[in-house]
């Protein structure tokens, strides 16, 4: 029996609630240079772009409900005779919302808001603009409060002192692409944790998990945590 878990999450595990992933085709991210919109420098060049892009993000996650994957990792946190901790690639609140509580959002939340100015956080209004004021300072340098390429993900040290701990580390919904998300499996594994990839394909880091299984994060996430429960109890 696993007593800690860790499970990575990525956009995967949303794409079945409407939010789309990173290479679906037609999808948001394809509408747009990441340049523009997704990196510090981006935000210097035409920070009304980048508002008006995440003001769209917010509208489109408002509208999402968690699907049956989220609702099956907020009810292993529950009956799970131990440890789980969910980290996710995702800035929306599906996994809250679903009523998972351990959850650590390592690339920012879409419904937070940050002071480029003081760092001081806030929740984000659906829509935010230019002249925003900052609550704390008063500066009118507001940004969403999200991890752009380039910048550092939330809450790393903490993580892998996680990673390093877990004896189940699970990842799930993720393209394996995206680093240091994609190293933690690599790091799981020689602190001797068991590995599993829960995903729609193999991800690129597939053969560095000791176990795998394909599917729908709607069927494949339900089922493993049948397994695990059963398990427990």
């Amino acid at each position: 029996m696993s007593k800690n878990i860790v499970i990575l999450t990525g956009a995967g595990v949303s794409a079945e609630s409407g939010l789309g992933t990173f290479r679906d085709a037609g999808g948001v991210w394809t509408k747009y240079d990441l340049n523009d919109v997704a990196t510090p420098e981006g935000f210097a060049r035409n920070p009304g772009r980048v508002h008006d892009f995440y003001n769209a993000r917010r509208v489109n996650a408002r509208k999402a409900r968690a699907n049956a994957a989220h609702a099956a990792l907020a009810r292993l946190e529950v009956e799970h005779q131990g440890q789980v901790l969910i980290v996710t690639q995702n800035v929306d609140n599906l996994h809250e919302r679903a009523g998972s509580k351990a959850v650590w959002h390592m690339h920012g939340e879409l419904f937070r808001a940050l002071c480029a100015a003081c760092e001081a956080r806030w929740d984000a209004p659906d829509q935010m603009h230019l002249d925003d004021e900052c609550p704390e300072c008063r500066a009118k340098a507001t940004r969403p409060d999200v991890v752009w390429f380039g910048e550092i993900p939330y809450r790393m040290d903490e993580i892998y002192e996680r990673v390093l701990d877990a004896d189940l580390f699970v990842s799930i919904g993720t393209s394996g692409s995206v680093y240091p998300a994609a190293g933690f499996v690599e790091i799981a594994n020689g602190a001797g944790a068991h590995t599993m990839e829960l995903n729609l394909e193999p991800s690129e880091t597939a053969t560095a998990f000791a176990e795998s299984r394909l599917g729908k994060a709607t069927e494949v996430v339900p089922n493993w945590v049948d397994e695990v429960l059963a398990d427990t109890n």
